[in-house]
């Protein structure tokens, strides 16, 4: 687990700079606070001496990886970190500034959730952090969250799980349930940074050495809007269109035929990744994310050849929106057999994850560009093309179906999938002929 830093120590670690927001205005707390819990005057005078806070959160202008952002970072010595009235101003007060000054939000977050000395009144500081949260949001402008040990209840809620793009340091406890009050025999393990990652509601776990790089990096690339669209990768295979329609299926098949991974460090000087659905799931097979391509900005959804899930899906609409909001143009790598079709995927909810990529797409406020590099499954492919801006490698097809199943439901027998994969017309020269694709990379 990693130590765990006070607020202006977490700051210090990521930023050049920081300049302390003033504290914003307010009627003054009635003794003890709006409930008069007994003693919470005194508890509070304990913590600000211990700590040198007057309150759970710092808030200013910071410097991070030579781009400027609005700070936020949490006192745990100082109550938990719990968020009170006090805090919930202090952090209304910090997304007004990133709206007036056009800025992006960093969180850095360690807290045990809400204050109970304040009852409900700290609790509804949760739909105002929300509030100001989707206004920031609204303004374009990205949020990112750095969840610490712990990151906990309402702040994981709303600062934390509601950030455009989270990071978490290793073995954090992360979670909505605190340690205090989660089920009897429950496992620990299910409540950390890690466990999180794999079940898709981080994007990546930093180590704390690395954390100032990896924010400025994703600060860079998430604040850097552009209206050209992505240009098409260069084609990194074979340099011939096939002669028959089975060749473009063999050759798209073929193992040693460039991958995604390939095309994106080739296109790519530098990338940041996003990953999961934020749903429960991860697809290893769709990488996501933003790239940094001769001083430009793009983000990518990239399919790696094997069957879509509905978490795959569900990452790249996420992806999709995202730089939309963000006014990032978008380049998507198709390469699928199709979108798995298994039980567990129709339990997963195949479909909707299908339908809302296509809605994604097809309403993005930014231009997406799209490359075909290997098989183009039927709608599991289709689903991650760009309307009227779609190319294709030789080595390369786009099918309404695979040979194989169009020819057992035609009724014919296996060796019938070479002819009709003729039949379909499937090459990249015939989709250019067909209006389908724009040009062969």
């Amino acid at each position: 687990m990693s130590e765990r830093l006070t607020a202006r120590a977490a700051l210090a670690a990521v930023a050049d700079t920081f300049d302390e927001l003033p504290e914003p205005e307010g009627p003054p707390a009635p003794p003890d606070g709006p409930l008069g819990w007994p003693g919470y005057d005194e508890a509070r005078a304990r913590a600000t001496a211990a700590t040198g806070e007057t309150e759970s959160v710092v808030c200013g202008i910071a410097r991070i990886g030579g781009r400027e952002a609005v700070a936020v970072s949490f006192e745990f010595g100082f109550l938990g970190g719990s968020l009170g009235q006090r805090t919930g101003d202090r952090l209304a007060a910090a997304h007004a500034a990133a709206r007036g000054r056009r800025l992006p939000v960093v969180s850095l977050i360690a807290t045990g959730g809400s204050r109970m000395q304040e009852g409900m009144r700290a609790l509804s500081q949760l739909q105002r952090v929300a509030h100001e949260s989707a206004l920031t949001r609204a303004a374009g402008l990205p949020q990112l969250a750095v969840a610490r040990d712990p990151t906990t209840g309402g702040g994981w809620a709303t600062l934390g799980a509601g950030a455009d793009v989270i990071l978490g340091l290793p073995g954090a406890q992360i979670g909505f349930a605190g340690s205090r009050v989660r089920p009897a025999g429950a496992d620990p393990a299910a409540y950390t940074a890690e466990a999180q990652l794999a079940a898709g509601h981080l994007d990546a776990i930093v180590e704390p050495e690395e954390l100032a790089a990896t924010l400025g990096r994703y600060l860079t690339l998430l604040t850097s809007p552009s209206a050209e669209p992505a240009d098409p990768p260069a084609a990194l295979g074979a340099g011939a269109p096939p002669e028959t329609g089975w060749a473009a299926v063999l050759g798209a098949r073929a193992a040693t035929r460039p991958r995604a991974p390939q095309y994106l460090d080739a296109y790519f000087e530098t990338r940041a990744p996003i990953s999961g659905d934020r749903c429960g799931g991860v697809d290893a097979g769709l990488l996501a994310g933003f790239g940094r391509r001769a001083g430009r900005t793009i983000a990518y959804a990239a399919q790696c050849g094997t069957r879509t899930t509905p978490a795959g899906y569900r990452t790249a609409a996420r992806l999709v929106r995202l730089a939309g909001r963000l006014g990032i143009p978008v380049l998507t790598l198709i390469d699928t057999p199709g979108a798995a079709n298994d039980a567990a995927a129709e339990r997963a909810g195949a479909g909707p994850a299908i339908a809302d990529l296509f809605a994604a797409v097809a309403t993005s406020p930014v231009p997406v560009t799209s490359l075909l590099i290997g098989e183009g499954g039927s709608g599991g492919a289709l689903a991650l093309a760009a309307p009227g801006n779609t190319w294709a490698t030789p080595d390369s097809y786009f099918a309404v179906i695979n040979p194989e199943s169009a020819a057992a439901i035609l009724k014919r027998g296996p060796a019938a999938a070479e002819p009709t994969a003729n039949e379909l017309r499937l090459r990249p020269q015939d989709l250019i002929t067909l209006g389908v694709l724009r040009g062969i990379t």
